[in-house]
């Protein structure tokens, strides 16, 4: 009598994606189509009893390319799929192999410390670790239910003078940072990763250069931070499928560490390149521009993907999503998206990075809509009467440059003016200095009484 082979952890764990792949190969599927046109990253083809939404394979039976795609729209009798990879080496006799479900990826604690990409594989090459995966989420989960989301209590702490005593953040809360290029959005989301006492940290780099991710990795990240941090990249080159996917994937797993009663923070890196990757399948796949080119899908997908941010009872997601701005906000239809659908906002200014002031966080175009829910009225007095002294420097910094201000002719300017040096040092915060909420409330004290 043969014993049944036994198989150690580490392999399971190695094995798990695979075997969850050969189970789902196995299974009865609809019929087969086939190709019947392929224009830029679009794939039109004869397909029955497919749903929008479904995975499907591209299979060239001649040079054995395999390709997988999704089903995003129904067009007369031919079934619409953008591929999520390379379109290199299909041809009109490739086939369409549908699989029946939705795309899944393996989440679990293995994902600690690993960089994956739009599918959720390791980009290191290297294997998942014993007890990595736990199971598989669905990529396109609804938002919760508005009445199983939990009240906001908490602030959470990311690591910042500016934003923890000025624009303090709640723990579930969703920001958006604005900012042009070269002000410092980059290096601003790698100081908080170093400061926030998040129990797991998702980073979404979308539509980044490829040295950028290495960089952001290996010199931006300390080797503490990296053990709690799961970063998700699509790169610039990447087909627009992968970019609009890594958004979703990178939540799905904020997702799962958050069910697991984690407070989570979800960095994504940008909403603006996630937004023009969504405009290319939209557009190719024949929807109309309507808002300065972007089409309709865009405004439906964007709520869908930021309403999954939130708290629950056992967990909570705070995210926090860059935006890139160039001129007047109210002329870019993804930025005023954007910012009615979040809870708040840091303003990065051009102005105070010419200075090299850093974070250029511009204090007085900046709201955090929570705070009075999470701060104590001594904070926001405190953090009023800074606002106060920084509007009024602001009115007369003109005159005190010309000479033309009369000390003594307004009591608030006078202040203003002999307490810039220290607000301004306040609100400078060297890339790598970590600061508690306690140290920055007990320098506002300072600061102001």
């Amino acid at each position: 009598m043969t014993s049944s082979p036994s198989y150690s952890d580490d392999r399971l764990a190695a094995i798990m994606p695979r075997l969850h792949t050969v189970v789902r190969d196995s299974l009865p599927r609809p019929e087969k189509g086939r190709v019947r046109r392929l224009l830029g990253v679009i794939v039109h083809a004869t397909l029955s009893n497919v749903r929008v939404g479904e995975i499907c394979h591209l299979v060239d039976p001649t040079t054995k390319s395999k390709v997988m795609a999704e089903v995003i729209g129904l067009v007369d009798d031919l079934a619409v799929l953008t591929p999520i990879g390379d379109l290199a080496g299909l041809s009109s006799q490739t086939e369409v192999v549908p699989t029946g479900e939705e795309l899944r990826i393996p989440v679990g604690p293995g994902l600690l410390g690993r960089v994956v990409n739009a599918l959720g594989n390791p980009q290191d090459g290297k294997p998942w670790t014993a007890g990595g995966i736990d199971t598989f989420y669905p990529v396109g989960a609804p938002p919760p239910s508005p009445l199983a989301r939990k009240l906001i209590v908490d602030p959470i702490q990311l690591g910042l003078r500016v934003v923890d005593g000025l624009l303090t953040c709640a723990r579930g809360q969703r920001i958006g940072i604005f900012g042009g290029p070269g002000t410092g959005k980059s290096t601003l989301l790698a100081n908080i990763v170093r400061g926030t006492d998040a129990d797991v940290v998702v980073v979404a780099l979308i539509g980044e250069r490829g040295r950028e991710v290495r960089e952001f990795i290996d010199r931006q990240i300390d080797p503490e931070s990296r053990r709690r941090t799961i970063v998700v990249a699509a790169t610039s080159d990447r087909p627009a499928m992968e970019r609009v996917k890594a958004a979703y994937v990178a939540t799905t797993i904020a997702e799962f560490f958050r069910d697991r009663g984690n407070h989570v923070l979800l960095l994504m890196d940008s909403l603006t390149r996630f937004a023009r990757a969504q405009r290319e399948i939209g557009l190719a796949a024949g929807e109309p521009a309507t808002r300065r080119g972007f089409p309709p899908s865009l405004f439906a997908e964007l709520p869908r993907l930021l309403e999954r941010s939130g708290p629950l009872e056992r967990g909570s997601i705070t995210g926090i999503y860059t935006v890139l701005v160039e001129g007047d906000i109210t002329l870019d239809p993804v930025a005023e998206e954007v910012q009615a659908i979040l809870d708040g906002h840091f303003m990065l200014s051009n102005e105070l990075a010419e200075r090299n002031h850093f974070p250029a966080v511009d204090v007085l175009r900046s709201r955090s809509r929570l705070m009075d829910a999470v701060t104590s009225p001594e904070q926001r007095a405190d953090a009023a009467r800074i606002r106060t002294l920084l509007a009024r420097h602001a009115e007369v910094e003109l005159l005190v440059r010309v000479g033309e201000y009369r000390q003594g002719s307004d009591t608030v300017a006078d202040e203003a003016i002999a307490r810039i040096d220290r607000i301004d040092a306040f609100l400078r915060q060297p890339s790598g200095e970590q600061v508690t909420l306690q140290e920055t409330r007990q320098r506002m004290r300072e600061l102001v009484r």
